[in-house]
């Protein structure tokens, strides 16, 4: 179970990327008060919430409903992920583009597609299966999600005092640093689905 949550929350923090989103969040921010900086977060990390919640409970239910096996979603998935990780890695990576006049910059682009982005959404349904995984897990990888979202909201909060420490270089090797393990567990999700999909097309001979 610790085993578990120690892969979710690498895999959950990776993939929403607050290091890589607090560039971001501060160059939006800029110009507000910290008041309203601290609604923009609040807005956006609650936003994220909601969806990635949403996925969790409702996820499996809609794939279900299009005749979509998770397994093949797991091999998409770690598709994905993988090439997610090569843009953190070359640097090619944008967590999102500058709002639109009038838009709210905590829907988009912090909420989405920063924070619950398409590589989030996916790996919360992987990590979330009803067919492998126990209630009291899905619940822990619920609860590990939220732990997640909830240091992006501190980080948010901090973010001007953190680059202020580590600098815009020092965020740029934490990406890179957070894409090699983003990598790593990708592989292995394609490895497991690969190796579920090889045994079952035995078990049928």
């Amino acid at each position: 179970m610790l085993g578990k949550l120690f892969r979710d929350f690498m895999l959950i923090w990776t993939t929403v990327d607050p290091i890589g989103n607090l560039a971001l969040f501060a160059g939006l921010t800029a110009a507000l008060t910290r008041e309203e900086r601290r609604r923009v977060a609040r807005r956006a990390t609650t936003y994220a919430a909601l969806i990635l919640i949403g996925s969790v409970v409702l996820g499996q239910i809609i794939l279900d409903a299009m005749g979509i096996h998770l397994l093949s979603l797991k091999l998409a998935g770690g598709i994905i992920l993988f090439l997610f990780s090569l843009q953190m890695l070359f640097g090619s990576f944008e967590s999102g583009a500058a709002p639109e006049e009038g838009r709210d910059i905590a829907v988009f682009p912090l909420a989405v597609p920063s924070i619950a982005g398409p590589g989030t959404i996916m790996a919360v349904i992987v990590q979330t299966d009803n067919d492998v995984y126990t209630v009291p897990q899905q619940a822990g990888t619920a609860g590990v999600l939220l732990l997640v979202l909830l240091l992006t909201y501190v980080l948010f909060l901090l973010s001007e005092k953190i680059l202020d420490v580590i600098g815009r270089q020092g965020a740029s090797i934490l990406v890179r640093i957070m894409g090699i393990i983003l990598a790593s567990l990708s592989v292995e999700l394609v490895m497991n689905a690969l190796g579920i999909g090889i045994w079952a097309g035995v078990g049928k001979h």
